[in-house]
C-alpha cells in the first residue's frame, strides 16, 4: 500500500474488502473506511438475518434525510429516507452520508426555505449536580459546540454531525458527510444545538483524511469547541460521543478509549482508500455520528468520529450490517485541528509523505501474522530515497511504535506532520538498523 492509501505495485498491497459481499472472510477496515465498507442496504420489512458473520470495518453512512424544518411549531415526525449504515468514513470508500442504503429512520420535517431559522432542540443541562456523572459534565460543556449537518445533492440526501471551530461559523466535519460518498459536494444546511438553522458553504475538503470544513452563513456568537492534546489520551480514559445518529440531534453516548494508534483503512474500492491513525472507542457511534465530537471527561474534543466496525449477516444476496457493535473510530484531535486550520487558510491540506509503496511482510506466508511493512518500490527524489531506503527493506517500527502491516506504516506516517524527522527501524539482510527520515509533503 502506498502512503496515500492507494495501491502501490499490483499484488504488493494489503488485501482490501471494500464491501461485505466482497469479503472472503476475516475482518476488514474501510477508509474512516483496510477495508472499511459501508453497510449494505437492508429493508426494514425484510426477514430476520442469519447469524452474524465476520466483522466489516467502515464509516457509518449518513442517514439520507430532508433538510432541516423551518421555524414554527413542530409537526408530527415523519419517518422517511434511506440510510447507509457502516463506518463513519476514514477513507474515500468509507462514507457516512449517502443516498444509498436503507433501514435508518430520520425524524425530520419539511425542508427549510430560508438561510436560518429556529426549531425545537434539546440542550444538555445538569439538572442535579449531586447526581451528575462525568458524562453529564462533559456533555454539558461540549454539546453546544456540536451541530447537525444536512446535505442534499440531486436525488440524494444525508445527514451527519460537525464540530464548531469558531464563533463566526467555521465547522469541522467529515469529507464523506458533505460529499454523500460521491466526488462532489452538495447543498449544505446546519442546525446548531439551540435549534437555529443556517445555510452553509464548503470551504474545502481533504479526502485523504476524510475531513472537511464548512462555513455557516451569517453565524455569530457560536460556541467553539475546546480541543485537547490527543497525544495525551490513554486507554481506559472516559470517552463521550456527541452527534446526530439517525438524524437525532444532541445525542450523547459514553464509553472509554479502547485503543490508541489504531491503523484503520476505509474505502469501497481500491481507488478511494483513506487511512487514519485512529482512537478506538466503545462509545456507541452510528450513522449520522460522522463528523461529530469524541470528547474526554472534561468535555474537550479528542477526536472526530469517523468510522465503525459492523458485522455482516444474511446470505450473499441479502447481506446486511449490524450497525454499532461497540467498535468505533475517531480521527485524533491533533491531526484534525491541524488539517482544519490548513483548509481554512488555504482551502486544502497537506500531509507527511515518505515516498514508498509497501506490502505486509508475513510470517511463513501467513497474511494474518504480519511482521512489518516490506518496501516494494521507492519514489525517486522522495524522503525515503534520500534516507537510503530500498526495495526489500522491512519497516518494523516508526519511533517507538511497532509496525506489523503496511497499513500501520501508512497510519504512523500520516500521524506526523510534513518536515518531521522520524526514526524507522529497518530489517535488512538478516540484521536490523535505524534510519532517520525527514518526511516530505504532499497534497
Amino acid at each position: 500500500m502506498s502512503e496515500n492509501g492507494h495501491p502501490g505495485t499490483p499484488g504488493a498491497t494489503d488485501e482490501k474488502y471494500p464491501h461485505p459481499t466482497d469479503q472472503p472472510g476475516g475482518s476488514a477496515l474501510t477508509t474512516a473506511g483496510d477495508p472499511w465498507a459501508a453497510p449494505l442496504p437492508t429493508s426494514p420489512q425484510s426477514p430476520p438475518p442469519s447469524p452474524p458473520a465476520q466483522p466489516v470495518w467502515g464509516p457509518p453512512t449518513q442517514p439520507p434525510v430532508a433538510p432541516p424544518p423551518p421555524p414554527g411549531p413542530p409537526s408530527g415526525p415523519r419517518r422517511s429516507g434511506r440510510l447507509r449504515i457502516g463506518l463513519a468514513g476514514l477513507v474515500a470508500g468509507a462514507l457516512i452520508g449517502g443516498g444509498a442504503g436503507a433501514g435508518t429512520v430520520a425524524l425530520l420535517d419539511e425542508p427549510a426555505s430560508s438561510g436560518s431559522g429556529t426549531s425545537t432542540a434539546q440542550n444538555v443541562t445538569i439538572q442535579n449536580p449531586q447526581t451528575a456523572t462525568t458524562a453529564t459534565a462533559a456533555a454539558a460543556k461540549a454539546a453546544p459546540s456540536v451541530v447537525t449537518v444536512y446535505v442534499q445533492s440531486g436525488s440524494s440526501s444525508g445527514s451527519g454531525s460537525g464540530v464548531v471551530l469558531s464563533a463566526d461559523g467555521y465547522v469541522l466535519t467529515n469529507n464523506h458527510v458533505v460529499t454523500l460518498d460521491s466526488g462532489s459536494t452538495g447543498d449544505v444546511q446546519v442546525r446548531t444545538s439551540d435549534g437555529t438553522v443556517y445555510d452553509a458553504e464548503v470551504i474545502g475538503t481533504d479526502p485523504s483524511s476524510d475531513l472537511a470544513v464548512i462555513k455557516l452563513d451569517g453565524a455569530q456568537g457560536l460556541t467553539p469547541a475546546t480541543f485537547a492534546d490527543s497525544d495525551e489520551v490513554q486507554v481506559g480514559d472516559v470517552a463521550v460521543a456527541i452527534g446526530a445518529p439517525l438524524g437525532l440531534s444532541n445525542t450523547v453516548t459514553d464509553g472509554i478509549i479502547s485503543a490508541t494508534d489504531r491503523a484503520v483503512a476505509t474505502g469501497s474500492t481500491q481507488d478511494d482508500t483513506t487511512v487514519i491513525d485512529a482512537l478506538q472507542t466503545d462509545a456507541a457511534i452510528n450513522p449520522g455520528n460522522s463528523g461529530g465530537a469524541l470528547v474526554n471527561g472534561a468535555g474537550e474534543v479528542i477526536g472526530i468520529n469517523t468510522a465503525i466496525a459492523t458485522v455482516a449477516s444474511g446470505t450473499p444476496d441479502t447481506q446486511s450490517q449490524s450497525g454499532n457493535i461497540g467498535v468505533g473510530f475517531a480521527i485524533p484531535s491533533n491531526s484534525a485541528s491541524r488539517i482544519a486550520q490548513q483548509i481554512i487558510e488555504n482551502g486544502s491540506a497537506t500531509r507527511a509523505f515518505l515516498g514508498v509503496s509497501a506490502r505486509t511482510a508475513a510470517e511463513n506466508e501467513n497474511a494474518e501474522i504480519g511482521t512489518g511493512a516490506q518496501i516494494v518500490s521507492v519514489e525517486s527524489g522522495s524522503a525515503a530515497e534520500r534516507a537510503g531506503l530500498g526495495e526489500g527493506d522491512v519497516v518494523t517500527a516508526v519511533g517507538d511504535r511497532p509496525v506489523t502491516t503496511s497499513t500501520e506504516l501508512t497510519a504512523a506516517i500520516r500521524s506526523s506532520a510534513p518536515g518531521d524527522t522520524v526514526a524507522l527501524t529497518i530489517r535488512r539482510g538478516g540484521g536490523t538498523t535505524t534510519v532517520e527520515v525527514t518526511l516530505g509533503e504532499t497534497g
